[in-house]
């Protein structure tokens, strides 16, 4: 099962932000979309960064309140890993968990964006994998 498969399930679209967008603006995307994380774009489909709810948590906490009139380029994760469309999702689940995000961009072999995917995404994917295994687990012994 690939990467592949999970956006051909979900979708390609992305949900992005300026850098110069303050937090509270990022923060109403997020609650609106009703998702985790924006890519920071900065034009023609290249992203500068990611801003996921834990950023701004975290500039919360260290700022207070006032902290949601940043600019996202002071919150954003800059140093971003990304995954190609035909990894499978074992390997983003590990990628996922050693380095503890729960986002992960999907770039394609000619460097364009072709989506984004989410722990949740993965865990799911995972578990219908799981589920259609034992399917056929059990058609077997049922034939055998």
């Amino acid at each position: 099962m690939t990467v592949r498969a999970i956006l051909e399930q979900k979708g390609g679209s992305v949900y992005t932000v300026r850098a110069d967008a303050d937090l509270e603006t990022a923060a109403q995307q997020l609650s609106k979309h009703r998702i985790g994380a924006l890519l920071v774009d900065e034009g023609q489909g290249k992203f500068t960064g990611i801003l996921s709810e834990r950023d701004i948590v975290r500039a919360c906490a260290n700022h207070g309140m006032q902290a949601l009139k940043l600019p996202v380029s002071k919150a954003m994760t800059t140093k971003v890993l990304h995954c190609k469309p035909q990894d499978t999702v074992h390997y983003v689940m590990e990628m996922m968990t050693r380095h503890r995000f729960r986002h992960l961009p999907v770039v394609n072999d000619a460097g364009d964006l072709a989506g984004i995917i989410s722990i949740g995404d993965v865990v799911k994917k995972r578990i219908e994998q799981a589920e259609q295994e034992a399917a056929e687990i059990k058609q077997y012994i049922a034939t055998a």
